[in-house]
């Protein structure tokens, strides 16, 4: 690495890092005075708010590393140009685009880092994040709720569930319909169990208690039993407790395996591949952000500091609201899940190669 690249590279990341601590500073302080009551009411006490903001943490650096970076990439070369540094170092036969290659090395690093970041540390944190919000703010109950659980566990069988007890493996008040296979409105078989079990030796479920109805044209079958073998069922305990996650609890993993247990279940699945795509596809806007910042900011302007804060906020501001469109007809289904991820930094990849190629070298 040559003097110019550490010194460019220097100055990059203290500005990046100084970026990112002021702008989580006053994304805590906003909603700590936004939740205030809420803990309050739940007489969290201030270890208790320390330790849910310190598992907040790593998600509000998820979002906001972009917007670090782009404030590095405007303020660095800003104040290059600013300086007339920039322009020297063109005149000694660097150009543009030997100017930004350590900047965009550095930033394709970090969007690597944010891969594995947004992918398994993340979802980590945000499961304590939610726990603590659910018991103390009573947030997010919607997703936890252990009664009246509906799971279709194939095209041709839907199973009811009125209680679950997911660290005993044991479900109550079930019933599972099990429907024709050339015609779905017609159901085929009936079970009715006050309870039923999970056996982790077998990988099986048996209900307990219970009676089963046969349907055979106009006839019907009809026996009671203790314990009846239902077999292998298409989800164990851990997975009824995952469909009550929200995808932000997901790792990759665990969402690629919801993904297709939803597919097998004949479920629409387009929202939830946009949101696997977009754990893969938002970390590389620290890059994109990168590459069309500094040719932006490479032109020698006479704009001070705020300036380049305000064209920082309204390039990230333009990025979400692309973001939040294309996401928008992908959860319809109108796009293909993974170019709706993708779309966004599509769009400003492009104009950042244009910005690129119009400015002075």
């Amino acid at each position: 690495m040559k003097v110019f690249d550490f010194y460019i590279v220097k100055q990059f990341i203290v500005t990046a890092l100084f970026a990112i601590a002021a702008i989580i500073i006053l994304f805590v302080v906003i909603d700590v005075m936004e939740n205030l009551d809420d803990f309050i009411d739940g007489r969290a006490d201030t270890l208790l708010v320390v330790k849910y903001y310190l598992y907040f943490m790593p998600e509000i650096i998820k979002l906001m590393i972009p917007v670090a970076m782009l404030l590095a990439a405007l303020f660095t070369t800003g104040r290059l140009s600013v300086l007339n540094e920039l322009t020297a170092m063109k005149a000694a036969g660097v150009s543009l685009y030997r100017f930004m290659v350590p900047l965009l090395i550095v930033a394709l690093f970090v969007s690597g880092i944010l891969i594995y970041f947004n992918g398994w540390v993340v979802p980590y944190t945000n499961k304590q994040k939610f726990s603590l919000a659910r018991t103390y703010l009573h947030k997010y109950l919607s997703y936890t709720s252990k009664s009246n659980i509906f799971i279709q566990d194939s095209q041709t069988r839907i199973i009811s569930i009125g209680y679950f007890d997911d660290a005993k493996g044991l479900a109550s008040s079930v019933t599972i319909e099990d429907f024709s296979d050339t015609n779905l409105t017609v159901v085929r078989a009936t079970y009715n169990a006050k309870q039923m079990q999970w056996d982790k030796h077998t990988r099986s479920w048996s209900l307990m208690n219970g009676s089963l109805r046969i349907f055979n044209g106009d006839a019907e079958k009809y026996e009671t039993y203790t314990i009846l073998n239902i077999g292998r069922l298409n989800f164990t305990p851990e997975e009824v407790k995952q469909k009550q996650q929200r995808p932000e609890e997901m790792s990759y993993p665990e969402m690629k395996e919801f993904i297709a247990n939803q597919k097998r279940a004949g479920y629409d699945v387009a929202r939830t591949e946009v949101d696997f795509y977009s754990k893969i596809s938002f970390p590389f806007a620290s890059f994109i952000v990168v590459l069309f910042g500094v040719p932006f900011s490479s032109i020698k302007r006479r704009s001070g500091v705020g300036v380049e804060f305000g064209i920082a906020v309204a390039i990230s501001f333009l990025y979400m609201i692309f973001l939040k469109i294309s996401q928008a007809f992908g959860y319809n289904g109108d796009l293909n899940p993974l170019f709706t991820a993708w779309l966004a930094n599509i769009i400003f990849l492009i104009a950042g190669i244009y910005n690129l190629i119009r400015v002075p070298k």
